[in-house]
């Protein structure tokens, strides 16, 4: 494929743009901002194990820190990952833009600026313009260790902006998506506060408003962020390739609950468009289920479920 053209999958027909995989620098002031969203709940993480051996966590805590949790990863895979970016679903307006709500709740970003991110992932998958290849460095011990590092966490402070008119030209034009877009830094405020809130009306204490914060905001949301930035690193790195595809992405089973069915990646990557990743026999998938579950009700259509004569012409020998 020419350096000059992305392929963008949608309803399973290739789109190519001849426009910059690029559009801008982020400001110094968005790095910034960045900075404090990446760092402050990696901390906060840090410091979850002290005070929960000590004191500070109650169940009303780990309650609302559960709850957060899923909703927001549940945005991510099923909304921002299979239904947004791949087209895996269609689904009623009301549920999609439910979904780009919640997976704002991940703080990962915009919808429109992760879709065109992950979009550009599977055009130059693992090649020059991937924008976070674990590979990008060598193969050597010394450039793995770096790339993983790079494919984890790094990539996020590269300034370079991607194109969303030519790897997101439909959501760009999506109205309701673009409220959402623009609706970000209000639904972050609200991932973080509303716990807290909660938490200090129902124990009546600033006590209960600083633990809820800390673990249903700072905390649930770096434990969030550290599970689906390793798809990107551990999941192109580490673990089996049971399918052909044109990358290095794997499949790494311990994520499979935590990270919702994502890190079965090299069954993604062989069949980006399927709505289930996990498609052998006992690989959890719970964002798989959950499509089920809103086809069953109505709520989405046209679901790409696996086709079993495809996935096996992909099954690589053993």
């Amino acid at each position: 494929m020419s350096a000059q053209y992305a392929v963008i999958e949608r309803d399973q027909k290739p789109i190519r743009s001849p426009r910059p995989i690029v559009e801008a620098t982020q400001p110094i002031s968005a790095m910034v901002v960045l900075w404090i969203f990446v760092v402050a709940p990696f901390v906060a993480l840090l410091a979850a194990v002290p005070l929960a051996w000590g004191w500070g966590l109650s169940p009303l805590d780990l309650s609302m820190a559960v709850v957060a949790y899923l909703v927001a990863i549940a945005g991510v895979t099923v909304g921002f990952h299979r239904h947004l970016t791949h087209g895996s679903f269609k689904a009623r307006t009301p549920l999609r833009i439910a979904l780009a709500v919640s997976g704002s709740f991940a703080v990962h970003g915009p919808p429109t600026k992760w879709v065109a991110d992950h979009r550009r992932h599977h055009a130059f998958s693992d090649r020059e313009g991937d924008p976070h290849s674990p590979w990008r460095y060598g193969t050597g011990v010394v450039a793995v260790t770096k790339g993983l590092l790079y494919a984890h966490v790094g990539w996020l402070f590269n300034r370079e902006v991607t194109n969303k008119a030519r790897f997101a030209p439909d959501l760009v034009a999506d109205r309701g998506i673009q409220i959402v877009d623009r609706l970000f830094a209000p639904l972050v405020a609200l991932s973080l506060l509303l716990p807290a809130a909660i938490g200090g009306l129902v124990t009546g204490s600033w006590i209960g408003a600083l633990t809820g914060f800390f673990w249903a905001g700072l905390v649930r949301m770096a434990l969030l962020h550290h599970v689906t930035w390793s798809v990107n690193s551990i999941c192109h790195v580490v673990g089996e390739r049971p399918f052909a595809s044109k990358d290095k992405a794997t499949n790494f089973w311990p994520l499979a609950i935590l990270s919702f069915g994502e890190s079965w990646h090299n069954s993604h990557h062989a069949d980006p468009t399927g709505a289930r990743h996990g498609v052998l026999r006992g690989q959890i998938d719970p964002a798989a289920r959950l499509i089920w579950l809103f086809e069953k009700i109505g709520w989405v259509r046209d679901v790409r479920w696996p086709d079993p004569t495809r996935s096996a012409a992909k099954r690589v020998p053993a």
